[in-house]
């Protein structure tokens, strides 16, 4: 019983770092371009997709969840921090995937359908939808990688720091 209240108090202090995040990620996405908040929510799922969204989220609460092991029990410290980089290295090849996913599919646009003065304006818009899929998953899913790598590293050698050996 005590090893479950264990998993259930990091994936809620995990779910929470996912939420914060979410949270100030959206404040700065409505300061930024005045949009509601909804808007924001519905132009993202057009852009990415639920599948993306939905894979993204779920390997960056893995990373933050293995973050917040590493932390409880720093016997099994360097366990976690493998958990941890193999999520975030999923959060990178989930983007570089999804960006070659886009790029194929806007070639397959312009393959599928013959190009007369007529076609040229709706091709061109179903291209560049799938190379903006392309594109918005690797401006997103590679830095958010780096972050995460970054804050499993640096809190690793910090609690190497602070255990006596």
């Amino acid at each position: 019983m005590s090893s479950f209240l264990h998993m259930a108090d990091s994936g809620s202090r995990a779910l929470s770092y996912l939420l914060g995040a979410i949270s100030i990620g959206l404040a700065g996405a409505v300061f930024a371009t005045s949009m509601a908040p909804t808007a924001i929510a519905q132009w993202t799922l057009e852009v990415f997709g639920v599948s993306f969204v939905t894979l993204f989220s779920m390997l960056v609460f893995l990373t933050l969840f293995a973050w917040v092991r590493m932390g409880q029990f720093v016997e099994r410290k360097d366990f976690w921090l493998e958990v941890g980089l193999h999520g975030a290295n999923g959060v990178s090849t989930l983007a570089l995937t999804f960006t070659l996913l886009g790029i194929s599919l806007g070639i397959g646009t312009l393959a599928e359908q013959e190009l007369t003065p007529e076609t040229v304006q709706p091709i061109i818009r179903d291209l560049t939808k799938h190379f903006s899929l392309a594109f918005l998953t690797t401006v997103v899913g590679l830095p958010s990688a780096a972050v995460l790598r970054a804050l499993l590293s640096v809190s690793h050698q910090r609690l190497n720091e602070e255990t006596p050996s």
